[in-house]
């Protein structure tokens, strides 16, 4: 892939988040990563008190959500309407969960935007990410955000590698995209719109749109 395949243009609809006033001016979207935290914290008190309750200090959930009671909430955060946040699942904090998405039993959050509808439903860690619309993170499929040498993530590509100039950062997972369960997607993976992630994958830099992901080395167009 080449760094024009990787703008937030190319990954995410904007129109399918109420956090998309954090993209503007940024070219790829881990850029916003560093932001979220402000970001919530600016949102929330501009929210409508008819939809959304104050819940906490900085946490704000619609009042149409479904929050489970065993649920751990830390702000910032913002849960949008529709949005399901089930048994024991864990927002550590700095999390933006938009419409009708799924946030499942013993899954946890942390620094993430997850755009509308987006599924993480079974023992999942999302951790300095982006899920685009309607993307899916199969049972035990996580986001590994921290290089095992503490170094900075660069992402491959034809051109040569891209700084990041993060030392933590997850995934961006456009949207549409399924990833099979017990996948790891490794700091600084990009997975490109419509792709789907064969169960129990290493991945690894950045994997273009509308492809099946089978290994490392073996990824194909789908027909």
């Amino acid at each position: 892939m080449t760094k024009d395949e990787l703008t937030i243009e190319s990954l995410l609809d904007l129109s399918k988040t109420l956090a998309a006033g954090i993209f503007e001016g940024l070219t790829y979207p881990w850029e916003a990563l560093p932001k979220i935290k402000d970001y919530i914290l600016s949102l929330g008190p501009t929210l409508d008190k008819n939809e959304y309750d104050q819940i906490g200090e900085d946490i704000w959930v619609a009042k149409s959500a479904k929050v489970a009671p065993t649920a751990s909430l830390n702000g910032p955060l913002i849960i949008c309407p529709g949005a399901e946040v089930r048994h024991c699942a864990f927002i550590r904090g700095s999390a933006f969960v938009g419409c009708n998405c799924v946030i499942g039993n013993s899954t946890e959050l942390k620094n993430c935007i997850i755009f509308e509808g987006a599924q993480v439903p079974h023992y999942n860690y999302i951790g300095d990410a982006i899920l685009g619309y309607k993307s899916h993170l199969g049972a035990g499929a996580i986001t590994s955000n921290l290089k095992s040498d503490k170094s900075l993530v660069t992402i491959p590509l034809d051109e040569g590698r891209l700084e990041t100039g993060l030392k933590k950062f997850g995934a961006i997972v456009g949207d549409n995209v399924e990833v099979g369960c017990n996948s790891v997607l490794n700091p600084g993976t990009v997975i490109g719109r419509g792709t789907n992630v064969y169960p129990l994958s290493m991945v690894r830099g950045a994997v273009p749109p509308g492809s099946i992901y089978k290994k490392q080395g073996e990824v194909v167009q789908k027909r």
